[in-house]
């Protein structure tokens, strides 16, 4: 599959989404009567007025209207059409007049060519399918190399223990576990620079088969980055020297607030004054059709990226330019220098997305501040940690004298109450001691920043400032109270402002983070669905602030959206998955908003309301204590298989412990291994046995429907693990044990499933980092699930998020960053992309 570069069929705000074909156009006349048959055959209807508004009158919905688009694709002799031509002429007259309007090309006019192959790359090829004796091959060599490792692994950690037990004093044990802590830091960050030197050299652009010999070199360096102990560090000037210690090109004073790890490093140029914010990708390389393309990723000097958004391979971005939040670069697009970009793919703009005045920040500064974070985690938390280890075996009398050898085994009592107490303990009291700092030192924290004042980057306030964001961004308790009504006094005792909220059972989903809880607040009526990111910092290359985000009342948020304050929406409004919040323009109100960037949509249509009057009165009082019940139940359940499986984990870490004295190392390398396999195998078997092994069924219901519940209780079922088979043929077994009808050697390098049930993938698909296949949204009160479809060969970009209802066929390509609505056809080896996703231009 030849993929081109990125020039969509959605030019800018005003512009019409639809091309001219070559040739002759119907008439508008002929026009509006071919549509008017195809929308009625779609509804079900003798006739449609062409008067009639698709939404208001005829009562479609966007799944209705993205089927009517994909019949009109199919006709040779009408213009495609996209959903967001339906919006914007939303009745077959006016759409009919739209596509009348567009003048086609003269009939000798040449061809447009097809877009320069960036410059430096290889041409792109066409993917063809890997054997099945190298991906077997493959993964076996992966399998082995992760025992290797952690067989080395277990070795070292063995033999430093023994030598922390040697220590006669606390003194002593508190210079050898610094000794250990502090070689074991560096060794581990050590580690991926020398492999990459030494595995691949320099990378180069170019592109790879999946699953051969170069591939496994880039896996290795690659788990090795993401494993790294470094990734502690991003926000702080120790991060940005380790990725030039990997041979990228980054000039002074840049701050990378991004989680996202570069791979392919000695193709990154980073100019200096740059800021790139959290949750974005620039990772040099991607996945397509079977092979792995590295490419070049150049930003100027005091540029700035914004949160969720993705540089393809490719791009580039001159000095003094931006691209804004929710957007995306595809290959080959460039952002001239002071020029500003936003969008999925990126088009102008004039909004300035450096919201915070610059100060005074020098190199000093910076490098006490890298300092002193080194200093802090050598000779504070680095020794506590090891030598509270090394204590609790000591102190614990369910593990003391295990060590020794000689030591007789425990009796089969003795070692289930040893694992009961030491889990329990373990387990609850963490909770408990958790909950208690998460709650308390924050609030103590955050008096060192007052809102909208602006503090110079990588000093006291700065410090207090992140360490806020990382003690209240922990996944565990959003994710065991999300989706019920408990989450509601969860976020206001975190410091959101929800005075005026209205218990729904489903105000926010399992997935929220903040840059501080405490300049949040959310109105009346509003509910959250999974993902959003709250952004109340701003950052420039010196200074940052916070600020108060506020939400509306009686708003709707969908999956995956930045929120930043000062955003431009006001009460009533739905905000689509993905969508880019805007910054500019008039207050929106009343209104839904789609796409990025963002475009005007009705509010609601007649089937999002059919489950009105569940929400009000006795019934919402008789609807929302059931809820809460089964919730409740779902939350000690859950909570209780945690506990099993931390239970069944420090068995076998007993089970270890007494037979260390027999057997030594080996029993350490082991457990590491073991404990990978029991917990994908442990939580597989809790999904399946919560969904009685069985799959689910397209449905159509309200939030206080009980299967919406039962539904919501499969969403808890912990999926972290999931990462750690990324890149590998065992990701493809393990959505294949979970329920996913997927097909051969499908490579995923991080892709999610939410209804694995629900979903089919065919052979040799090509999933990219941060994808995602949802089959189900939920808008207001309303949920809604149905199967998609993947046909084989197919590419997912980065980032791209494909919707319930869809049908992707054979070879075709989505690109990164995009969204591919709800019941959208793709057809065979076609190309796409977007915010919504359209076909692109050929």
């Amino acid at each position: 599959m030849v993929e081109k570069s990125a020039d969509i069929l959605m030019p800018g705000p005003d512009e019409p989404v639809i091309a001219g074909h070559a040739g002759t156009l119907p008439t508008a006349a002929d026009t509006e009567r071919e549509l008017a048959g195809i929308l009625a055959d779609v509804v079900h209807a003798e006739h449609v007025p062409p008067e009639s508004h698709f939404f208001e009158d005829l009562g479609a919905n966007s799944l209705v209207m993205a089927q009517f688009c994909a019949r009109v694709r199919k006709r040779s002799d009408l213009p495609p059409v996209s959903m967001k031509d339906i919006y914007r002429n939303p009745t077959v007259r006016s759409l009919a007049e739209a596509l009348a309007n567009l003048a086609p090309p003269p009939a000798d006019a040449p061809a447009p060519a097809a877009p320069a192959a960036p410059a430096g790359g290889t041409p792109e090829r066409a993917g063809t399918s890997p054997s099945t004796a190298r991906y077997v091959l493959c993964g076996a060599a992966q399998l082995l190399i992760f025992l290797g490792y952690s067989f080395v692994a277990g070795m070292a950690t063995a033999r430093a223990y023994e030598w922390v037990g040697s220590a006669s004093g606390v003194v002593d044990i508190y210079l050898r576990s610094l000794v250990f802590g502090t070689g074991g830091f560096l060794l581990l960050c050590a580690f991926p620079v020398a492999a990459k030197w030494i595995l691949v050299g320099r990378w180069k652009p170019g592109e790879f088969p999946v699953w051969g010999a170069a591939y496994l070199r880039f896996w290795i360096v690659k788990v090795l980055l993401h494993a790294n102990p470094m990734i502690l560090f991003i926000g702080n000037p120790v991060y940005v020297m380790y990725l030039r210690a990997l041979g990228a090109r980054i000039g002074k004073d840049v701050t990378i607030l991004s989680h996202s790890v570069p791979v392919c490093t000695d193709l990154l140029t980073i100019g200096a004054g740059t800021v790139i914010r959290k949750d974005a990708f620039f990772q040099c390389y991607r996945a397509h059709a079977g092979h792995i393309q590295t490419g070049r990723i150049d930003i100027g000097r005091d540029a700035f990226v914004g949160e969720k958004s993705v540089l393809d391979i490719d791009t580039s971005m001159g000095d003094g330019s931006q691209l804004g939040h929710a957007s995306a670069l595809y290959r080959g697009q460039r952002v001239p220098a002071g020029e500003r970009r936003h969008g999925s793919p990126a088009q102008p703009t004039s909004v300035n997305h450096i919201r915070v005045e610059p100060t005074r920040c020098g190199t000093l500064r910076r490098a006490v501040f890298g300092v002193s974070s080194l200093l802090q985690l050598f000779l504070l938390y680095l020794p506590f940690a090891v030598g509270g280890i090394y204590m609790l075996f000591a102190e614990v009398p369910a593990l003391r004298g295990r060590l020794d050898a000689g030591t007789t085994l425990s009796t089969v009592p003795e070692f289930l109450t040893d694992t009961l107490a030491v889990s329990a303990v373990l387990f609850f009291g963490g909770l408990v001691v958790g909950l208690a700092l998460m709650f308390a030192v924050p609030r103590l924290l955050s008096l060192a920043v007052k809102p909208d004042r602006v503090y110079p980057l990588y000093g006291f306030q700065y410090a207090m400032h992140r360490a806020v964001a990382g003690l209240t961004n922990i996944k565990f308790f959003p994710w065991l109270v999300g989706d019920s009504s408990y989450i509601v006094p969860y976020l206001r005792r975190l410091g959101y402002d929800l005075s005026q909220v209205e218990q729904t059972g489903s105000n926010f989903g399992t997935e929220v983070q903040h840059e501080t809880p405490f300049l949040v607040s959310v109105g009346s009526g509003t509910m959250v669905a999974d993902g959003l990111s709250v952004i109340n910092a701003d950052y420039s290359s010196t200074s940052f602030k916070v600020s108060r985000a506020t939400i509306g009342a009686r708003n709707f948020l969908g999956n995956n959206i930045a929120y930043p304050a000062g955003a431009r929406t006001g009460d009533n409004c739905l905000l689509a998955t993905k969508v880019m919040v805007p910054l500019d323009g008039e207050l929106r109100e009343g209104v839904g908003l789609l796409g990025s960037p963002c475009f005007e949509i009705p509010r609601s249509v007649e089937r999002d309301t059919r489950f009105d009057h569940l929400r009000t009165g006795d019934a919402l009082r008789r609807n929302l204590a059931a809820k809460n019940r089964y919730n409740l139940r779902s939350m000690a359940l859950f909570l209780l298989l945690r506990w099993v499986l931390a239970a069944v984990l420090t068995g076998i870490g007993l089970a270890c412990v007494d037979l260390y004295g027999t057997l030594g190392h080996v029993v350490i390398a082991g457990y590491l291994a073991l404990t990978v396999a029991i917990t994908a195998g442990f939580f597989i078997l809790v999904e399946r046995a919560i969904a009685a092994f069985r799959s689910l069924r397209p449905r159509l219901c309200s939030i206080y429907d009980p299967y919406f519940w039962w539904h919501e209780r499969l969403w808890k079922v912990p999926d972290e693990w999931l990462e750690l088979f990324n890149g590998t043929p065992f990701k493809t077994l393990v959505w294949r044990l979970m329920g996913v009808r997927i097909g051969r050697r499908v490579f995923d390098d991080g892709c999610y499933i939410t209804e694995r049930t629900l979903t089919v993938i065919g052979d040799d698909c090509t999933l990219n980092a941060g994808s995602k296949i949802q089959c189900h949204s939920q808008e207001d009160g309303t949920f809604k699930s149905d199967r998609t479809r993947l046909g084989s060969d197919c590419t997912l970009g980065v980032g791209a998020h494909v919707h319930y209802g869809v049908t992707v066929g054979d070879g075709a390509v989505l690109a990164p960053d995009s969204f591919l609505m709800k019941g959208e056809e793709v057809p065979a080896k076609a190309e796409w992309g977007g915010n919504p996703a359209a076909p692109t231009a050929k």
